[in-house]
């Protein structure tokens, strides 16, 4: 596996995310804990050195299940999880909105990610969105504090502003920010990226696949179940779902050019970026972690490269209204 740099934090080009292994994916069948486990013990057999979870999947229990999983194995991975979408506020002091960054709730969140990861440190520690309520220097002080205790080695920002991402770095190092971005979702290029190279700052993909569309495995929506988020999801309903499926199915076409999945292809695409940017692809099947790592080793041509720039982004809002607009703040 080739390597990428997140700032002086160096990680697998590929990595894992966990947030599926928490049942995020309804549509995808039953959890099964002991495969989530066997998916990221495959993962580190074959290189992977990057594995993201967060309180809030579950709540709880993907980090409890990353933390089983790396029992033993501690020091072969750098582990990313996220604090700020679980509310640590008293049961006496309710607030309305669920983002909670205030100091003195990151510190009860660290202690209970600590605690579900079985370990003594976080690698990468991320601010999962920016709180309106809380100064994000005073995130990235309490943070500061969390390093200087060794409790946490690297800041992290998702979903920030490329205002916000110069006042924080400002405070202490950002060492990466993460947001989606794919093939069919390019909004960081404009501005999120350019700032990212002048600080230094590496670039964590979340949702390369496209929520899984990009894998070529789903053709109709229907099959989704009630509870799955992506069924409301503006790029997967009416036309905006027929439009991207045929975004799919060029990708599928190049794929086929060289023997590689549209997964792979996808993949291929997004490390041609340059060696500051690691995705995390998100499963917990064993069969996929071993199809989206094999991409690493996926040369397309300048050819390819080329066609794929070229392909229209995908048609609809990334989120829903209510969640938009938490992104870019």
């Amino acid at each position: 596996m080739h390597t990428a740099h997140l700032g002086d934090l160096d990680v697998s080009r590929i990595g894992l995310g966990a947030m599926t292994m928490a049942g995020t994916y309804t549509s995808e069948g039953a959890l099964d804990h002991d495969e989530s486990i066997r998916t990221i013990h495959r993962a580190l057999d074959l290189g992977v050195t990057h594995i993201d979870t967060a309180e809030i999947y579950g709540p709880f229990l993907s980090e409890e299940l990353v933390g089983r999983a790396v029992a033993g194995r501690r020091d072969e991975v750098v582990i990313a999880t996220k604090f700020g979408l679980v509310s640590h506020r008293p049961a006496a002091d309710p607030a309305p909105g669920q983002i909670d960054s205030r100091p003195e709730s990151i510190r009860a969140a660290v202690e209970g990610s600590l605690r579900r990861l079985g370990t003594d440190r976080i690698d990468l520690y991320y601010q999962h969105r920016v709180d309106p309520a809380v100064p994000i220097e005073d995130t990235a002080g309490a943070v500061a504090e969390l390093v200087a205790e060794g409790k946490v080695l690297h800041l992290g920002l998702c979903e920030a502003s490329p205002d916000t991402i110069r006042r924080a770095h400002a405070v202490h190092p950002v060492t990466a920010l993460q947001t989606e971005y794919s093939l069919w979702t390019r909004d960081v290029e404009a501005e999120i990226l350019p700032v990212l190279r002048e600080l230094g700052i590496g670039f964590v993909p979340y949702s390369p696949l496209g929520h899984g569309l990009l894998t070529g495995q789903i053709r109709s929506v229907d099959d989704f179940a009630d509870d799955d988020w992506r069924k409301t999801n503006p790029r997967f309903t009416g036309a905006n779902f027929a439009r991207n499926l045929a975004l799919v199915d060029e990708v599928t076409a190049i794929g086929a050019e060289i023997g590689a999945t549209p997964a792979q292809t996808a993949l291929a695409w997004i490390l041609t970026r340059g060696a500051d940017i690691a995705p995390i692809p998100g499963t917990r099947r064993v069969a996929r972690v071993e199809e989206n790592t094999a991409a690493d080793a996926i040369e397309l041509t300048a050819d390819q490269v080329a066609r794929l720039e070229a392909l229209e982004p995908a048609a609809g809002a990334r989120h829903d209204d209510a969640n938009m607009a938490s992104i870019d703040q």
